[in-house]
C-alpha cells in the first residue's frame, strides 16, 4: 500500500499512542506473554534441537531495514563451479525451537502473524527467540534450513537442496547499504552477484507472464514532532531481495509438489472485469497504458516513487484478491489444487522463508526438510497442515485491519482542524448502485479516501479531477470523508 506523503502538521503521538491501545484492547490483540510461553522459551533459547552438519564457514549475509532484529534469512552467492550461479539460502529453523503441540506453538497458532503498530511490534514468538536465539544475528551460531539453488547462465533452477545446518551470518546489512555498494561499483563478488541474479531473476519472471508489484511501503514514523505519515518506494536493491525469497518459496512448492504433501500460498487469476477497472483507474492517474501493453509491462514501466504511479500500483494490488493457503496430502485423502500456480508469479509458491513472522512457514519448512532428507513428514506437522489455511486467512484479515486503523488514525490526526478546506482531487472508483458515493485520490496530500455526494448528485465522474471539501477527520472514530465542492 502506498504510503501518502503528507506535508502537514505531525499528529500528536501521546493521543495517538492512547488510541493506539485502545485499538488492541478492542481488536482483542494479544499483547503479553503468558508466563508458561515465556518459560517455555527460556528453556527452548538454552537447547535448542541442533543438526549435524555444520556450515559455519559459510559467509552468509543478511539484508533487512535498519534496526530488525527477528532476521528470517541469510544468503551467499557465488559462481558456479563450470558456469550459472550457486544461491545458498538460510532461513531460521524456529522448529528446532518450538515443542510441537507446547506452550510456544498453542501461543503461535493463537497469534499467526508478527503484527506491525506505529508504537510497537507485537510479535508471533517471543523476543527471547523471534530477536534472539532463533534470529539470525551476525556473529550467532543458529540452527537453520540451508537451502542451495545452483542456477545456470541465466539464472534458471538445474538443482535445488536442501539440509538442516548450523549456520553464522557473518554481516547484517540493509537496503541502502546495499544499493549503495552496487552503484558505486565498491561491491564485493556476494553483493555483487545478488545483483546479477536478482535482475537474471527477474527476466525469469518476466519469460513466465510473472510480475512482482513494486508497492511503495506505507509508514508511520514517530518524530520529535510526533507522527507523519510518508511512504518510501522500493528500490533495485528490495526486488533482487525479494526474488531470492521467491526463488526459495518456488523451489518449496515444486519439492512438495512432487511428494504430494505440503502448503502452497496460491492466486487465481484475476478476472477480466478487474483488468477493465484497472484501466479505468490508469486514465483517472494520467498513467499511460496503450491498448498493445500487457499488463506486466506496464507494471515495469511505472516508477513507484511517483505520487500517482504509487497510487495505481496500489489499486494493482486489487488483482491480488482470492490469495490463500491450500493444504494437500494425497496420502490423507487431501488433494493438491488442480491449478497449484500464483497468478502474479506464473508458477507454483510456497511461503517458507519468513518463520519468525509468519505461522504457515514453520509447517512448510518442516514438510520441505523430510522429503529433502528423505524421511516421512513429522505427524505434528502433517496432522497440523488442513488447519493452516483456516488460521492463516484469519490471521491476514487481522492484519489487515490492524494496518487500515493505524492509517487512518494517522491520516484522521493529520487532517484534523483542517474541514472546509478544498482539495484537488481525482475519482478512483464510483459506486455502481450509488453513483454519487466513490473514492477519490487527492494529487496534494496523497490521501485516499471516501467521498459522498449529497442527495441528488448527478454521480461522481469516473476518471476525472475535481475538487472536493473535507467534511470529517475524526480520529476518534478514525474516519476521513470528502464531498464534491
Amino acid at each position: 500500500m502506498p504510503r501518502r506523503k503528507l506535508r502537514v502538521k505531525a499528529a500528536d503521538s501521546a493521543r495517538i499512542n492512547a488510541e493506539l491501545a485502545d485499538l488492541r484492547t478492542r481488536l482483542e490483540i494479544r499483547t503479553e506473554w503468558p508466563e508458561a510461553v515465556l518459560a517455555e522459551a527460556e528453556q527452548a533459547a538454552e537447547s535448542p534441537r541442533l543438526p549435524e552438519y555444520d556450515a559455519t564457514e559459510l559467509p552468509l549475509f543478511t539484508v533487512d531495514p535498519p534496526g530488525s532484529r527477528d532476521l528470517d534469512q541469510a544468503m551467499h552467492l557465488a559462481h558456479r563451479p563450470g558456469g550459472g550461479y550457486r544461491v545458498h539460502y538460510a532461513i531460521a529453523d524456529v522448529a528446532a525451537f518450538v515443542r510441537p503441540g507446547g506452550e510456544i506453538d498453542a501461543e503461535a497458532r493463537r497469534r499467526v502473524e508478527t503484527l506491525y503498530f506505529p508504537d510497537r511490534r507485537v510479535p508471533l514468538h517471543p523476543a527471547r527467540l523471534s530477536e534472539d536465539a532463533a534470529s539470525l544475528l551476525p556473529g550467532e551460531t543458529r540452527p537453520a534450513l540451508l537451502w542451495q539453488l545452483d542456477l545456470d547462465a541465466d539464472g534458471a533452477v538445474v538443482l535445488a537442496d536442501l539440509r538442516r545446518a548450523l549456520v553464522r551470518s557473518h554481516r547484517r546489512l540493509d537496503y541502502t547499504e546495499v544499493q549503495r555498494a552496487v552503484d558505486a561499483g565498491g561491491a564485493d563478488e556476494p553483493l555483487a552477484l545478488l545483483a546479477t541474479v536478482g535482475r537474471l531473476r527477474e527476466e525469469q519472471e518476466r519469460a513466465r507472464g510473472g510480475i512482482s508489484l513494486p508497492v511503495p511501503e506505507q509508514e508511520i514514523e514517530e518524530t520529535p514532532r510526533g507522527y507523519l505519515l510518508g511512504y518510501r518506494a522500493p528500490g533495485p536493491a528490495d526486488g533482487w531481495n525479494a526474488q531470492i525469497s521467491l526463488l526459495t518459496g518456488m523451489c518449496a512448492a515444486e519439492l512438495m509438489l512432487d511428494a504430494g504433501v505440503g502448503l502452497l500460498r496460491t492466486l487465481p487469476a484475476a478476472p477480466a472485469a478487474a483488468y477493465q477497472r484497472l484501466r479505468r483507474v490508469a486514465a483517472a492517474l494520467d498513467v499511460d497504458w496503450p491498448e498493445t501493453v500487457p499488463y506486466p509491462e506496464l507494471i515495469r514501466s511505472l516508477d513507484p516513487g511517483a505520487p500517482l504511479h504509487a497510487a495505481f500500483l496500489n489499486e494493482c494490488t486489487g488483482l491480488l484478491r482470492g490469495a490463500g493457503y491450500r493444504a494437500f496430502d494425497e496420502t490423507q485423502g487431501l488433494p493438491a489444487p488442480a491449478d497449484p500456480g500464483h497468478a502474479a508469479l506464473a508458477a507454483p509458491y510456497a511461503h517458507c522463508t519468513a518463520p519468525l513472522r509468519r505461522l504457515a512457514d514453520r509447517f512448510a519448512q518442516e514438510v520441505c526438510a523430510a522429503v529433502a532428507a528423505g524421511e516421512d513428514v513429522p505427524d505434528w506437522a502433517r496432522e497440523a497442515l488442513p488447519a493452516v489455511p483456516a488460521l492463516m486467512a484469519g490471521g491476514d484479515r487481522r492484519a489487515a485491519e490492524v494496518e487500515r486503523a493505524c492509517v487512518d488514525l494517522v491520516e484522521a490526526e493529520l487532517l484534523a482542524g483542517r474541514e472546509g478546506e478544498d482539495f484537488a482531487a481525482v475519482v478512483v472508483d464510483v459506486d455502481e448502485k450509488r453513483p454519487a458515493y466513490g473514492t477519490v485520490q487527492l494529487r496534494e496530500p496523497a490521501v485516499r479516501a471516501r467521498c459522498d455526494g449529497e442527495p441528488g448528485h448527478p454521480g461522481l465522474p469516473l476518471g476525472e479531477e475535481i475538487r472536493v471539501r473535507l467534511t470529517a477527520a475524526d480520529p476518534a472514530t478514525r474516519t476521513v470523508r470528502f464531498a464534491p465542492a
